[in-house]
């Protein structure tokens, strides 16, 4: 009975100091329901928008957009022959479905050796610097989630050349990122969190 309990115990222990449990908050469509169920997603987005500028509704709207708030979302695999899986659709990862080459630059531009895209407080500061150099770059303000989520999904050279211009698909989904972010931005200020 003992070694069943260690084990137990093991294994509870192993669970709880994990990068998180993956799952998201339970309403996604209400930005009060979200902080007040996950207060800690509110303090890293004010503390994105403090140090990059942009507002907690558009990267809450990105990230709903990206893995609907879930730390471990990963791109679907890809099958040879219909069976054989041979891969992810791409490296993404994490709340902010940040590739991997574009998070080592980040790493590298920031210093921030230990972050981990599983994180949000790492996820959102990601957001935050590439939204800020979107905006540097490209002229795109901070404010604008439908052009800064097409920068965002198609690759600042890709956004510069109008490559989602060939995408219907993609320019629907920024006019939703761009829906939801007014409609966060408009919850947040009935529900008063600061």
């Amino acid at each position: 009975m003992s070694k069943l309990f260690r084990a137990l115990a093991l294994v509870l222990l192993a669970a709880s100091c994990g990068g998180g449990s993956g799952t998201s908050p339970r309403n996604l469509d209400n930005a009060c329901s979200i902080v007040k169920e996950r207060p800690e997603y509110f303090k890293a987005f004010k503390a994105a928008e403090r140090r990059w500028g942009v507002p907690v509704h558009v990267q809450m709207a990105t990230i709903y957009q990206e893995s609907k708030f879930k730390s471990d979302a990963r791109t679907p695999f890809r099958y040879a022959a219909g069976v054989i899986p041979v891969g992810r659709q791409s490296s993404a990862f994490g709340y902010s479905q940040a590739l991997d080459g574009t998070w080592d630059e980040y790493v590298q531009d920031t210093g921030k050796r230990s972050a981990r895209r599983d994180r949000i407080r790492d996820a959102t500061d990601f957001m935050g610097w590439y939204m800020a150099e979107t905006q540097s770059r490209l002229g795109v303000p901070v404010s604008d989630a439908r052009n800064q989520y097409l920068a965002y999904h198609e690759g600042r050279t890709g956004f510069a050349r109008g490559s989602y211009n060939s995408k219907s698909w993609l320019v629907r989904v920024a006019g939703e990122v761009d829906t939801r972010s007014v409609m966060y931005a408009q919850q947040l200020r009935s529900c008063r969190v600061r």
